[in-house]
């Protein structure tokens, strides 16, 4: 194997692929990315067993082979090197090394046998359809921050994925809860995803993906068995294993019966909910708000803090109601409402609260109220 390619386009490549692997692993061909050089391209590959990229990147090929290499040393060596540097790869006479040369400089790194690689099988693909990539990128950034992070609810460690209907018109639909609160969003369904089966796409697979949508304007193809889900962008697949669980009935979730309807702006309510928080020393930074026609009042109380009082203008035409949430889990919705105002639809302090987006139906949020 031998070939030349500029620093940048392989820096990107890499970068790719070598956050797919795990920085401790027992199984060594893990730590390692496969190269792969031919018919003017080198091809990288990396595994977790879980997930799986592959990337093809121009290069000039002057003799063909493959070879592995350790993927984060490999990534840390091209990234130091000079931009617009010429790096050049190839294997020692023995196979053994991968030598790396650019201008002056010289590594040689350990090699694992290409045949021990690892390949994820990828079964047969029942269902395909395309998403633009505005699209995947809205499903994903509404509703990852509510993936929960607790192992043991492994069927909550990931997004949602299914088709239904939303008044009666196809929808694919994207819905995360950590049991705190629950975002849920929906696009129109795409051609051929109708009866397509419900899944959950892992955590660490969302991350990767949304990583790959900023650098891609077209759309992504995406297809689906019965334990596998395939992303295929420009240059790069993306394959990951799903989660074997069952997700929960979130509609059960949602309350249909709230009647007391709050619209504020939104920016201007983040930034008062983050400074009456400030006052909040504990790990739940809850914050109350007291609403009252015309108008909302946001205070916090810490023993050894102090207390903190903001009043907002807003429209409410309600019984008068108190209600707290915790104050991170309420700027993490609120970071998401692209209009000016939002609406918070509520019932008692106990119940969940609904938000919504006032000039954008497509995504639903619902928090859980705590005690303050």
């Amino acid at each position: 194997m031998q070939l030349t390619i500029e620093r940048s386009a392989l820096l990107k490549s890499l970068g790719h692929v070598q956050s797919v692997v795990e920085r401790r692993t027992t199984i060594p061909i893990l730590s390692n990315v496969k190269l792969e050089a031919h018919d003017g391209a080198l091809g990288l590959n990396a595994t977790d067993m879980d997930l799986e990229i592959a990337e093809s990147v121009a290069g000039e090929v002057a003799q063909a082979g493959a070879s592995t290499a350790p993927a984060h040393t490999l990534f840390d060596i091209v990234r130091k090197l000079p931009d617009g540097a010429q790096v050049e790869l190839s294997l020692d006479t023995e196979g053994e090394r991968l030598v790396l040369r650019s201008g002056r400089s010289r590594f040689n790194l350990a090699c694992l046998p290409v045949e021990d690689f690892p390949v994820m099988s990828s079964g047969t693909y029942t269902h395909s359809f395309s998403l633009s990539a505005a699209d995947l990128r809205g499903m994903i950034d509404r509703t990852r921050f509510a993936i929960s992070t607790e192992e043991t609810r492994y069927y909550l460690n990931g997004i949602h994925l299914h088709a239904t209907t939303s008044d009666g018109v196809p929808v694919l639909r994207s819905v995360a809860t950590d049991g705190h609160r629950l975002a849920r969003v929906e696009v129109p369904l795409p051609e051929g995803a109708a009866g397509m089966p419900g899944i959950i796409v892992p955590r660490k697979t969302v991350g990767e993906l949304r990583k790959l949508i900023d650098e891609t304007g077209m759309d992504v193809a995406v297809s689906l068995s019965d334990s596998k889900i395939r992303f295929a962008f420009d240059d790069s697949v993306l394959v990951s294993k799903l989660i074997d669980g069952t997700f929960p009935d979130y509609e059960r979730v949602i309350p249909i019966n709230n009647d007391k309807i709050l619209e504020v702006d939104c920016a201007t309510l983040g930034k008062a909910v983050d400074r009456v928080s400030a006052i909040s020393t504990e790990k739940s930074r809850a914050v109350k708000m007291t609403v009252e026609k015309g108008q909302v009042t946001l205070s916090a109380n810490s023993p050894e803090a102090g207390s903190a009082v903001e009043e907002l203008e807003a429209s409410f035409d309600a019984a008068p109601i108190e209600i707290g949430f915790n104050s991170r889990y309420l700027l993490d919705i609120l970071g998401q409402i692209e209009g000016d105002a939002v609406r918070l639809i509520m019932a008692d302090a106990s119940a969940p609260t609904i938000l919504r987006d006032v000039t954008d139906g497509s995504a639903v949020y619902v928090l859980m109220p705590m005690r303050v």
